[in-house]
């Protein structure tokens, strides 16, 4: 009932019917999301990339796959460089941010959004969205972390439940692609998701 009257609210507000495909329902489908930017602190991080792909029932669709490097308006610096691997010479040539958020909520249309620490994604990218569409993005949100501390929980109420992400893959026995690639990070975060639903998650 919540969930109903909060995306009530937000189709009123929106404020451009170019997106109201964002309410539109795909039964049985999923995105994973990861951004890459330029700090850790939603308020003062800008984009640099975006990476997302789709996840259809069990299987993670790796050929509808979305990935864009986008310019910021300052460059990557040393610290933020060392984490992600994007140099100002990798990004000088991305796209507006205005523009890859305009292409990535069309990629995402109405579909429930999966990932890792998705909150804070989810808090950079909304700081465009909602000079765009008066609204946050509207979309179900799926934190892959919650699920598993759920089904650790279960297990032992008791134990230390390690959230960190490496941790995580090898419990779940899912192979580690390369850290801090936007791409990489949305497709193991659905395969996260995918482990979670082999082992009772009602996702």
């Amino acid at each position: 009932m919540l969930a109903a009257l909060k995306t009530a609210w937000a189709r009123k507000r929106l404020s451009s019917p170019d997106y109201a495909h964002l309410f539109d329902g795909h039964p049985d489908e999923m995105v994973s999301v990861d951004c890459e930017t330029t700090s850790l602190n939603v308020r003062e991080a800008e984009l640099l990339s975006i990476g997302a792909v789709r996840i259809r029932g069990n299987r993670v669709l790796t050929s509808e796959s979305f990935y864009m490097l986008v310019k910021p308006e300052r460059l990557p610096e040393g610290a933020s460089v060392a984490v992600h691997g994007l140099r100002p010479i990798d990004v000088s040539n991305g796209v507006p941010p205005m523009e890859a958020v305009k292409a990535l909520l069309d990629f995402i249309g109405g579909r429930p959004l999966v990932g890792y620490y998705l909150e804070y994604d989810v808090g950079v990218l909304n700081k465009y969205v909602k000079g765009l569409l008066n609204i946050g993005l509207p979309q179900q949100q799926i934190e892959v972390s919650g699920l598993y501390y759920d089904w650790k929980l279960k297990q032992n109420p008791d134990a230390y439940i390690d959230l960190r992400l490496q941790p995580m893959l090898d419990e779940l026995e899912i192979p580690t692609l390369a850290r801090h690639d936007a791409l990489n990070d949305a497709i193991t975060a659905a395969m996260i998701l995918l482990a979670m639903r082999q082992r009772g998650a009602k996702v």
